[in-house]
């Protein structure tokens, strides 16, 4: 299809006087899909962590991004400013998906990692409801379209991305469980109702449903990074039902919990969201990421320090609040000899720390990094 042909098909449609946002979909699918070679664009492809988005855009089922559409006519730039009954919907998107195309089918733009790219408008819609083409508006438009084509799938190459990407999706995965306890089915509320029951029993006698859905939703976060990381080394396809074989045996508590969670009775009112989670960490460059926790900056255990980079981005408040800070070790190693040596000549511990004594105590224990120094 042609820019001319698609712009006289929205007349055609418009003309009826009942056309809605769902009308134009099949001209804009046609047009996607002419104008470059090996382009699918699928409409109501399944849900993802930001929601429902109108199509996916496919080549060689590789997904190149997401196309959100709205009726013609609707202000892209009132929605963008976060007014309206879309706002809210439009930034899920900017924080979860890395690239996408908002229109109202005259006027495209387009997202990259959470900032506009591209502005492109093909033609105006007038007060009498008609639609006037622009001089340059195909060009613009198809020059737009072609360079979201042509854009490489993005995907996650550090700890800092990782962890924005995770924290957005995360915040997704709280409010549907939350959603789920006051508005889900009967079978998924009793799963969750156990579910918060055992954490009660467990680890906080006081807990609620807000308060659960944070952590839970915190837990399968990062016992999927935990799990993902450990299945590195395997060269197995990673999913969410294969997350408890790939935590180390190490944490039986953690597997345990992930045989019980993250199988087949997971609701799907938020279970598609988790498997977004598996998707990104499926997608991301773990040789990069890795970087960050080498030698270089005295970090070797990724899933032991990359709570601190999550937590900031998910809830910078909260990571103030429980104090979740990284001391690198050489500050350790360093604070440890000169605690060694006062033990030895000012308060006569001639062992120093290996004294059978002396009493070590870390309140605030986090990664243990002071203990194993």
């Amino acid at each position: 299809m042609t820019i001319s042909e698609y712009v006289a098909e929205l007349r055609k449609n418009l003309a009826h006087g009942d056309a809605t946002e769902h009308t134009h979909r099949p001209a804009l699918k046609s047009l996607l899909e002419s104008l470059a070679k090996g382009i699918t664009a699928t409409n109501e492809p399944k849900r993802i962590a930001c929601g429902a988005p109108d199509f996916i855009i496919t080549r060689k089922n590789t997904p190149l991004g997401h196309v959100e559409t709205k009726d013609v006519g609707t202000s892209l730039q009132e929605i963008e400013k976060g007014k309206g009954s879309h706002g809210g919907q439009f930034k899920r998107y900017v924080d979860c998906s890395p690239k996408w195309i908002q229109t109202d089918y005259l006027e495209f733009h387009w997202y990259v990692a959470g900032e506009r790219r591209l502005t492109a408008r093909l033609a105006t819609f007038d007060g009498k409801k008609k639609i006037q083409s622009l001089t340059d508006g195909e060009y613009e438009v198809t020059t737009l379209l072609e360079a979201f084509f042509k854009q490489p799938a993005l995907t996650v190459e550090s700890a800092k991305d990782l962890a924005d990407r995770m924290a957005g999706m995360t915040k997704v995965v709280r409010d549907l469980i939350a959603a789920t306890f006051k508005h889900g089915g009967a079978k998924d509320q009793k799963h969750l109702q156990s579910w918060l029951s055992a954490f009660k029993e467990v680890l906080i006698p006081e807990l609620d449903e807000t308060n659960f859905s944070d952590m839970f939703a915190q837990t399968l976060a990062y016992g999927l990074f935990a799990a993902r990381v450990h299945s590195l080394d395997s060269g197995q396809a990673f999913s969410r039902e294969m997350a408890a074989y790939n935590l180390p045996r190490t944490n039986p508590f953690l597997r345990k919990l992930f045989a019980e969670i993250a199988g087949v009775d997971m609701p799907d009112t938020f279970g598609w969201a988790v498997d977004d989670l598996v998707t990104l960490l499926n997608h991301a460059h773990w040789g990069k990421i890795l970087k960050d926790f080498g030698k270089g900056k005295a970090k070797h255990d990724p899933v032991v320090h990359f709570y601190e980079t999550f937590l900031g981005a998910y809830d910078p408040e909260m990571r103030e609040v429980r104090g979740v800070y990284y001391t690198p070790e050489p500050v350790v190693s360093y604070i440890v000899r000169s605690v060694d040596l006062l033990l030895q000549e000012h308060f006569d511990k001639p062992k120093g720390l290996a004294d059978e004594k002396t009493l070590i105590m870390d309140p605030a224990v986090g990664t243990a990094t002071f203990l194993c120094g």
